[in-house]
């Protein structure tokens, strides 16, 4: 059976796209995972077409992966395909103000190509560690800019295969979700529309936001970025901290002491401890503040 559909996804991608028993730990940004039974790098639409027509005859669970951040992979792996929409589909073409985007394109490449044909507006993601299929899904933002604030238009793939094209207003993009994200489907590209501005201009934000991430934020450690969304009216890592969580740890998964609102891997930290530490952070911050955290970072596999 699993031969079989080795054969098969082998004959979509070509061989040296597929792997079996891939570790995980090699493709998330918390460095942490155990292996999927199938790996595949798609070159085109088709060929994501023919995965997923391939993985629902044969009953095989699939998960689309871009960057591997904000991502928890079970030690165990993940028993089914990873489809990883990343740099083989990352093309960015750039006319006027627009730009239409191929999902796969990390948004740190997005804001440089921005910043180089002089457009404003896409400076807020220059420094968050994803692609742009994943953004859009969760809407994602930082320092006062969301992706709704951009967004024109997304190509999107069905579950059962069909290609269409969504306008911003029919997204229902919200705090950390949209209507990708509600239905599953899969980003395929999405049109961007920015503003005229001044390059260097530009450039000096990117500069300045990359400089508070940095002093700001773990990124010296492995982690998935902000563990869990931000409650409203409250900061995660401000509640975490208040409930004397700063560096408490987890065997070697650790609440950062620099960042609060991160969960970092202080070496060879398994899922199950990150597991465990985000279960202890929501107990002991209800018990503290009476606001329970929803964690932000996705679980995939057995928990």
């Amino acid at each position: 059976m699993k031969e079989n559909i080795v054969n098969e996804f082998c004959s979509i991608v070509g061989s040296d796209n597929v792997w079996t028993d891939e570790p995980m730990c090699n493709h998330t940004t918390f460095r942490i995972g155990g292996p999927a039974d199938y790996y595949l790098c798609p070159h085109s639409i088709e060929e994501i077409q023919r995965i997923l027509h391939t993985c629902q005859e044969a009953e095989v669970p699939y998960f689309i992966l871009g960057n591997g951040s904000n991502l928890l992979v079970s030690d165990n792996g993940y028993r089914g395909a990873i489809i990883q929409i990343y740099r083989n589909l990352s093309d960015i073409l750039v006319e006027g103000t627009l730009l239409t985007v191929k999902a796969g394109a990390l948004l740190s490449q997005v804001a440089r190509k921005a910043m180089e044909y002089g457009l404003t507006g896409f400076e807020f993601a220059g420094g968050i560690p994803g692609t742009l299929g994943g953004a859009v899904v969760m809407n994602a933002g930082a320092y006062g800019g969301e992706m709704k604030d951009v967004l024109q238009e997304v190509v999107v793939m069905t579950n059962e295969g069909e290609v269409c094209c969504l306008k911003a207003e029919e997204l229902k993009l919200g705090y950390r979700t949209s209507i990708i994200k509600e239905s599953g489907y899969i980003v395929l590209e999405a049109a961007i529309r920015l503003m005229p501005g001044e390059k260097e201009k530009i450039r000096e934000r990117m500069n300045e936001l990359r400089d508070r991430r940095v002093s700001k934020q773990p990124l010296e450690y492995p982690s998935a970025g902000s563990t869990f969304k931000r409650p409203q009216g409250y900061f995660a890592g401000k509640l975490i901290m208040d409930a004397g969580l700063r560096g408490f740890a987890v065997g070697n998964a650790q609440v950062s002491d620099k960042h609060c609102g991160f969960v970092i891997n202080n070496g060879n930290a398994t899922a199950e401890e990150v597991r465990e530490l985000i279960r202890q952070i929501i107990e002991r911050v209800y018990e503290n503040s009476n606001v329970t955290l929803e964690p932000e970072v996705k679980f995939l596999g057995e928990f």
